[in-house]
């Protein structure tokens, strides 16, 4: 893979940017107000970075989608067509209004965004860990102390190909299932924010390595 391309710059987009970076991958930024707005972020990022439209962005090797749920259907599926979309997306009521079937647990949110992208291949990633611990355990392959992060899709190769990408940002994986599964690494669940922390909660706490292991235990913990 030579190109990652990000359609959405937030907190887990521009994280992800610095470790692919990092990592010698190349990174095209978007999000929805231009890239004119990019220009600071892009300049510490460096020569490995640059900013685009979205449609743009959606040209890379793979593609990242890190937008709040509520403007899901805004992701240009007509330049996603045959692409892996990484979604590190969750649903929230009180910040996306409310969706009969979420709230029913009829359904996910990897779900809906894969139905408004028929021709793409989505994987569900980076939506459990807080993004300042995502910055900082990023490990080589082998370490001891290699964090693990989960993967749902319902494509085998997708998630083959997320798995790679993780692995070069630093991160084993774990892989749930298909993305009918991806409620249990959603918020209020056991595998969220938690495994990557030294405390509760997880947002005020320094970031604690959590293996396969650590991360199968809190996945299977999963209620409804």
């Amino acid at each position: 893979m030579t190109t990652l391309g990000l359609i959405g710059s937030g907190r887990i987009g521009s994280t992800l940017a610095k470790l692919a970076i990092a990592a010698g991958i190349d990174v095209v930024l978007s999000n929805s107000r231009g890239p004119e707005t990019l220009a600071a972020l892009v300049a510490e990022l460096g020569d490995k970075a640059r900013a685009a439209t979205p449609e743009e962005a959606a040209a890379a090797d793979i593609v990242v989608a890190t937008v709040p749920f509520r403007v899901y259907q805004q992701l240009p599926a007509d330049q996603l067509v045959g692409k892996v979309v990484i979604d590190t997306g969750n649903y929230s009521s009180a910040r996306d209004g409310h969706i009969a079937d979420l709230d029913a647990g009829g359904t996910t949110s990897s779900e809906l965004l894969q139905r408004h992208l028929p021709r793409s291949r989505v994987v569900k990633a980076f939506n459990n860990i807080y993004f300042q611990h995502l910055a900082v355990l990023a490990r080589p392959a082998g370490a001891a102390d290699r964090t693990a992060l989960p993967i749902a899709g319902d494509d085998t190769e997708a998630k083959t190909a997320a798995a790679q990408l993780i692995s070069a940002l630093g991160y084993d994986t774990f892989d749930i299932g298909d993305l009918s599964q991806s409620w249990r690494i959603q918020p209020d669940t056991p595998a969220y924010g938690a495994p990557y922390a030294a405390g509760k909660p997880f947002w005020e706490n320094e970031a604690a390595p959590a293996g396969v292991e650590a991360v199968r235990k809190a996945v299977e913990a999963a209620e409804r």
